[in-house]
């Protein structure tokens, strides 16, 4: 028994020190929400592409990818599958600091970009809000942020390196295999797996914060007129006003040459996040819980905050992780309006809240510029963002209510010209996925011609890769 639990050891150690040398067997994963646990055939962490092209040369079996699984619905694993975790896939390549460009391995985490670049005083031109995520994530999910006159992420890639269900590692860019570039951008992960991408990157600057309360009438004219046409605006988001969304505290962050009230250039990684956790799960609980927000807020806003651009971009989900996931969770939804519609889908979004009496805790809304490029683009044309930050339970009745009221705000959204975001949780029907992307043809086609076998699969692509045939008979 002594050298076997030795044996044992030794395999746990070279395991832990060599982790792409073993795929561990039969493993539950889960995301954020704790909502969709799967179980996976094995799991394999590579660090090379090499290691990824003979993994997927050598093994007939069905392939899904996932990096730091924030998405909320299965888009990273389905059962039996062979996962690969990208997450020690975290190198950077080359740094280019007079043509402002990163190139970088897709498991790589956002905010180990910023450690490094900060320093040649750069800064990542788009990334989403939170810099926890990983690079091949966020492009698989074509990912957006606050940034003012930008949108999706896609309009800061240079190219990507991707490996495909035979082997073959190809390079694409909107001038070189370009179907592919602009398919595997928002694709979920179902051409292949992304492995290196290259940024484009801008100058690090100081931005002193201004906020302001605004009626939600008079939002849209005030985006345009004092964000959207200030050259200094980096960073803008609104967020609704609880309980009455008559109004919205819009919060912009411009380039300034004010002194810093905050010294660091990054937030802290060694924080200990506890009054935010408190707070967002008392909110929650708590009966007129967005009253209590109502007052505290204010004083929050209150004192002039001036710090660096990266600072402002290295937020850490830890702060937005409530105290417990059981036995509620907390969970993300969004939907994009044409900005001509952006007024008539707030009452439209209330009613629905209203009606099945939604536990929201927060509705931000952001801004993107159109994304004609990519096949699966949710902005079309130029959008505002309604992100929508609820609680929910875990029971079977309580997941179902989920659906019926997300369903409804997708009918409301699709009538408005808009669409629904994929990396959440899987409720659109067939017809409302099919309206919200209406290239899922195209996409289906490029998928059929890329991997013919359906190697690579997660539930997103379980749930609406089908012959169209059968997806359009089924709504």
């Amino acid at each position: 028994m002594f050298f076997f639990n030795k044996f044992i050891a030794k395999i746990i150690f070279f395991n832990l020190i060599f982790p792409s040398i073993f795929s561990f067997a039969s493993v539950t994963v889960n995301d954020i929400s704790r909502l969709n646990p799967i179980e996976v055939d094995s799991v394999f962490v590579p660090t090379q592409i090499i290691e990824i092209q003979d993994k997927i040369k050598k093994t007939s079996s069905i392939i899904s990818i996932g990096g730091g699984r924030y998405s909320m619905g299965g888009q990273t694993a389905t059962e039996h599958a062979l996962q690969i975790d990208m997450r020690k896939m975290n190198n950077i390549i080359f740094l280019d600091e007079k043509a402002k460009k990163i190139t970088v391995q897709a498991g790589i985490r956002w905010r180990d970009i910023q450690t490094a670049i900060d320093q040649k005083n750069l800064s990542l031109k788009i990334m989403q809000t939170y810099s926890n995520f990983t690079v091949g994530g966020s492009l698989s999910v074509n990912a957006h942020g606050r940034y003012v006159n930008q949108g999706p992420i896609i309009h800061s890639v240079d190219s990507i390196k991707m490996v495909l269900a035979d082997g073959s590692l190809v390079i694409c860019s909107p001038t070189q295999n370009k179907e592919l570039f602009y398919g595997a951008i928002g694709g979920y992960g179902a051409l292949g797996v992304i492995v290196e991408a290259t940024l484009h990157l801008t100058e690090n600057s100081k931005v002193e914060r201004f906020v302001q309360e605004i009626s939600v009438e008079k939002y849209k004219d005030y985006f345009f007129s004092a964000v959207k046409s200030d050259a200094n605006a980096v960073f803008h988001n609104g967020d609704f006003i609880f309980p009455e969304f008559k109004k919205i505290r819009a919060i912009t962050w411009s380039n300034t040459t004010k002194p810093l009230t905050i010294k660091d250039r990054l937030i802290p990684k060694d924080l200990k996040y506890l009054l935010q956790p408190i707070t967002i799960s008392s909110i929650s609980s708590i009966p007129k819980g967005s009253q209590v927000r109502n007052m505290l807020e204010p004083k929050l806003y209150s004192k002039p905050k001036v710090v660096w651009r990266n600072y402002e971009a290295s937020y850490d989900v830890a702060e937005l992780e409530p105290l417990f996931r059981y036995p509620n969770t907390y969970v993300l939804q969004e939907y994009f309006i044409p900005v001509k519609n952006f007024e008539k889908f707030v009452p439209l979004m209330k009613k629905t809240f209203d009606d099945f009496q939604v536990n929201v805790i927060n509705v931000s809304v952001r801004h993107a510029l159109p994304d004609t490029g990519s096949l699966m683009s949710w902005a079309r044309e130029e959008v505002f963002s309604f992100v929508v930050y609820y609680k929910q339970g875990l029971k079977k009745q309580e997941k179902e209510k989920v659906g019926r009221w997300t369903r409804k705000l997708i009918d409301h959204a699709l009538s408005l010209n808009g669409t629904y975001y994929l990396p959440y949780q899987i409720h659109a029907t067939n017809a409302q996925f099919m309206m919200a992307y209406p290239s899922y043809k195209e996409f289906f086609s490029l998928k059929e011609k890329v991997d013919p076998h359906n190697r690579f699969r997660n539930k997103l692509l379980d749930r609406y890769y089908l012959p169209a045939k059968i997806l359009e008979k089924n709504p």
